[in-house]
């Protein structure tokens, strides 16, 4: 039986997901990546939902990856497994079509900072620590600590946690661009709900086409956003309708350019 799971609430537009494995920090092994994924799938399938909420349970937000789940694997598993497989799964949580508020109750460490870094928004808590720790493991940051961190906050501070070993305060973080709120102790789900009502009160269609447009602009897509742009243009358009009927009913298509 898992020892773990993600929660999925939804209130108001809202969808709240929060990693529940308090007894271990929230570090994730295979089940809570898993359960991840499937948390991801119910936000995206939900019609009502125009912003997510992400946060911990307990007193960390995460402690990152287990290293029980992954330190008796063989080379080959370590690579498909468990690297690969978070990475699938924290680009799902990236590419929600939904913005992503990150609620950072407690620590976020290692792989819990990579899991917070694909937010679109952080509100971190005064007392928490922000790090990547792996090095000091003989291991290197392996879901995105080298690649989207250094897109989004810049390779120099990721060199200070990763090489150096730092760990920031909050209020450094924010500093540094880590974080972009920090809330009293206790209070970062609540900041995290006002920010939330905010956003959720903006156009969903606008709030998604501009993540993706942003997406598009610091190349963390790999081309995704802009196809699923051009796709989201095209589907409204009167040649795509002529298309699809044409199709239907075995006749060639009649395009007229119609938008």
């Amino acid at each position: 039986m898992a020892e773990g799971t993600v929660r999925v609430e939804v209130d108001d537009h809202i969808a709240v997901l929060t990693v529940s494995r308090p007894q271990k920090l929230n570090a994730l092994d295979l089940d809570m990546l898993k359960a991840l994924s499937a948390a991801a799938d119910e936000v995206e399938a939900n019609p009502v939902v125009r912003v997510a909420i992400l946060t911990g349970e307990g007193k960390a937000f995460s402690a990152g990856g287990d290293i029980k789940a992954w330190g008796g694997m063989e080379a080959q598993e370590f690579g498909h497994a468990w690297v690969r497989y978070g990475h699938r799964v924290f680009e799902r949580l990236a590419t929600l079509r939904v913005p992503l508020v990150a609620a950072l109750n407690g620590h976020a460490l290692g792989g819990g900072l990579e899991l917070a870094g694909l937010a679109d928004i952080r509100i971190a808590e005064g007392q928490i620590k922000i790090g990547l720790p792996e090095t000091g493991l003989g291991m290197v940051p392996g879901w995105s600590g080298t690649q989207r961190l250094v897109k989004r906050f810049g390779a120099q501070v990721v060199r200070r946690m990763a090489l150096g070993g730092e760990v920031f305060t909050a209020e450094e973080a924010r500093l540094l661009g880590l974080v972009d709120i920090v809330s009293p102790t206790g209070g970062a789900l609540e900041a995290a709900r006002s920010y939330a009502k905010r956003v959720a009160s903006r156009g969903p269609a606008a709030l998604e086409i501009v993540k993706l447009m942003i997406a598009s602009a610091s190349g963390e897509d790999n081309g995704s956003a802009v196809e699923a742009l051009g796709s989201i243009l095209v589907a409204k358009t009167a040649d795509l309708r002529e298309g699809v009927a044409a199709f239907s009913e075995k006749r060639p298509a009649n395009f007229e350019g119609g938008w």
